[in-house]
C-alpha cells in the first residue's frame, strides 16, 4: 500500500486536510511515526510538530507481548486482565513499568533537544503513528493528552487492524486510517520499505522540520480545504480564478452529500472522475494509485463515494447500476457547474473535458452515465470492469472507450469481449498479461495507469 513512511505520510495527509483550518498540533509517536507526521504537518501547513513519547509495557519473557503502555508524565494504561493471563504479578509489572518510564524520559530529552513540549491545552491534536497493530500504545497516548487538557484528539495512521480502530474510537474524538486490511498481520507488511527508524533519524527529521518552520507554519487554507493560488475573500484579486485546486469536497447529489477529493492542476487537460467498484470507496488504494499517476501526467482527478455508509451496507445498492449512474451524473453536473472550493468559487473545471475511470461494477455505471449524459463525456476507461452491466446502453455510448482486463481474469475478459461487440463508439480492449481481477501483480497496475493516461490524453485533446 505504501512505498515508505514518507509516501504513507503524504497519503494520510490527504485524509486530514480538513483539519488544516483548526491549526492543529501534530504529535508523532517515535520512532516510526515521526517521518509520517512530518509529511502530514507540511501538507497541512502547520508549524507545531512534536513527539509524544509512549513506551509499550511488555511481558518480561516477550517484550512484544503488550501489557499496556506508559508515557510522558508517568501516565500509564495497563491491561490487568492480559497481565494476569500472562502470569505477570504486580511487582514484576511495576519493575517493567519503571524501566520503560525511564526510557521515556531519556527519549524526551534526546528528541526535543531543549525545545519545549508543544502546548496542547484546548487545541486539536492529531496523533500520528506509522501503523496500529494492537492500539495499546495509542490508548496510553490519548489518556496522556486528555490529562494535558487537549481540546480534541484525532488518531491518524496509514494502516491499522480493525480491532485497534474499534478500541481507539472509544477514547479518541476521531480515528482516521487510510487502510484497514481484512488480512492485517503486521504494520510492516503493508510497506515496500519498512526499515527501523533510528534515534538519529528522528532527531534529523525534527531538526529539519523546525529549521523550515517559517515555511511550514504559513497560514493554512481556509474552510478546511487545501487550495493553491486561491485568493482570500478580502484579496483585491478575489475575482480571479484559482491557479489549481487540491481539496476535500462534499458534493450535493439529490438528498445526500458525497465526500470526495478533487485535484486539478492549473494547466490540466481535463478531469477524470473515478467510479469505484462494488464494496470499495473513494479510498480504494488501486484507484488512488492510478489517480496519482494521472495527476503526474497533468490530468485532474475526482475520487468520491458513490454511496453513503448506510446505503453501502445494503448490498442491493452496490449492484444497482441505475442508482450508481444517477449519482455519477449528479457529480458530473456538480463538477461542470458548481464545483466551488472555498471562496471565491472556482471556474477551473467548468470548461475542461471530463472522462470516467470505472472499476468492476463502476465500469458498468460509467458506461450507463456516458450514454445518458446530456453533455458529451470525452472518454471512458474501464479497469477490470463489468461493461455487460450496461447492457442495453452500450450501443448508445459515444465516448471513446478503453476496456482494460487482466489476462488471468478469464470470466471478466469474456464479458468484456461480448460487451465490446455491442459498442459502436471508438473502442479498444487491451489485455494486461499476467494480471488477475484486482491487478495486484507487480507492474500490472502501472500498466493500467500508463494506458489510461495515454487514452485520456488522446481524447481530451
Amino acid at each position: 500500500m505504501f512505498a515508505d513512511r514518507a509516501d504513507a505520510g503524504r497519503q494520510l495527509a490527504r485524509h486530514l486536510i480538513g483539519f488544516a483550518a483548526q491549526h492543529p498540533v501534530i504529535l508523532a509517536l517515535p520512532r516510526g511515526g515521526v517521518p509520517v507526521a512530518a509529511e502530514v504537518a507540511r501538507a497541512l501547513g502547520v508549524a507545531d510538530l512534536d513527539v509524544l513519547v509512549v513506551r509499550k509495557i511488555g511481558a518480561p519473557w516477550n517484550p512484544e507481548y503488550g501489557l499496556g503502555a506508559v508515557g510522558e508524565g508517568d501516565v500509564a494504561v495497563i491491561d490487568t486482565r492480559r497481565a494476569a493471563e500472562a502470569g505477570v504479578d504486580e511487582a514484576t509489572l511495576a519493575r517493567v513499568r519503571a524501566k520503560e518510564a525511564a526510557e521515556v524520559l531519556r527519549r524526551v530529552a534526546r528528541y526535543r533537544a531543549g525545545r519545549p513540549a508543544a502546548e496542547v491545552a484546548g487545541r486539536t491534536v492529531v496523533l500520528v503513528d506509522d501503523g496500529i497493530a494492537t492500539g495499546s500504545t495509542l490508548l496510553a497516548a490519548v489518556a496522556l493528552l486528555r490529562g494535558r487538557g487537549a481540546g480534541r484528539v484525532v488518531v491518524a495512521a496509514p494502516v491499522a487492524s480493525d480491532s485497534s480502530v474499534a478500541a481507539l474510537r472509544r477514547v479518541a474524538d476521531e480515528v482516521l486510517v487510510v487502510e484497514v486490511p481484512r488480512d492485517f498481520r503486521a504494520v510492516g507488511v503493508h510497506y515496500r520499505t519498512f526499515d527501523q527508524v533510528t534515534d538519529a533519524e528522528v532527531i534529523e527529521v525534527l531538526a529539519q522540520f523546525h529549521a523550515d518552520a517559517p515555511a511550514a507554519g504559513q497560514a493554512p487554507p481556509t474552510a478546511g480545504h487545501r487550495t493553491h493560488g486561491v485568493p482570500s475573500p478580502g484579496d483585491a484579486t478575489a475575482s480571479e480564478p484559482p491557479s489549481s485546486v487540491d481539496a476535500e469536497v462534499s458534493i450535493p447529489v439529490g438528498r445526500v452529500h458525497l465526500p470526495g477529493h478533487l485535484s486539478v492542476p492549473a494547466d490540466a487537460a481535463g478531469v477524470v472522475i473515478f467510479v469505484h467498484g462494488s464494496g470499495s470507496s473513494r479510498l480504494s488504494p488501486r484507484n488512488v494509485a492510478v489517480a496519482h499517476d494521472l495527476q503526474r501526467r497533468g490530468l485532474g482527478t475526482l475520487l468520491f463515494d458513490l454511496l453513503t455508509r448506510a446505503e453501502a451496507d445494503d448490498r442491493r445498492n452496490v449492484f444497482d447500476i441505475d442508482l450508481l449512474a444517477d449519482r455519477l451524473l449528479g457529480v458530473t453536473d456538480w463538477l461542470r457547474d458548481d464545483a466551488g472550493v472555498g471562496e471565491p468559487r472556482t471556474t477551473l473545471t467548468h470548461t475542461l473535458p471530463i472522462g470516467y475511470f470505472g472499476a468492476s461494477t463502476g465500469g458498468g455505471a460509467a458506461l450507463v452515465a456516458a450514454a445518458r449524459s446530456a453533455r458529451p463525456v470525452a472518454a471512458v476507461v474501464s479497469r477490470g470492469g463489468r461493461p455487460d452491466l450496461a447492457d442495453g446502453y452500450l450501443p448508445r455510448v459515444t465516448a471513446p472507450t478503453l476496456l482494460l482486463v487482466g489476462g488471468r481474469d478469464a470470466q471478466v475478459l469474456d464479458l468484456n469481449r461480448q460487451a465490446q461487440a455491442r459498442l459502436t463508439c471508438p473502442n479498444e480492449l487491451v489485455v494486461v498479461p499476467g494480471a488477475t481481477h484486482l491487478f495486484e501483480e507487480p507492474g500490472t497496475l502501472e500498466q493500467v495507469s500508463r494506458l489510461a493516461a495515454d487514452w485520456f490524453a488522446r481524447w481530451f485533446t
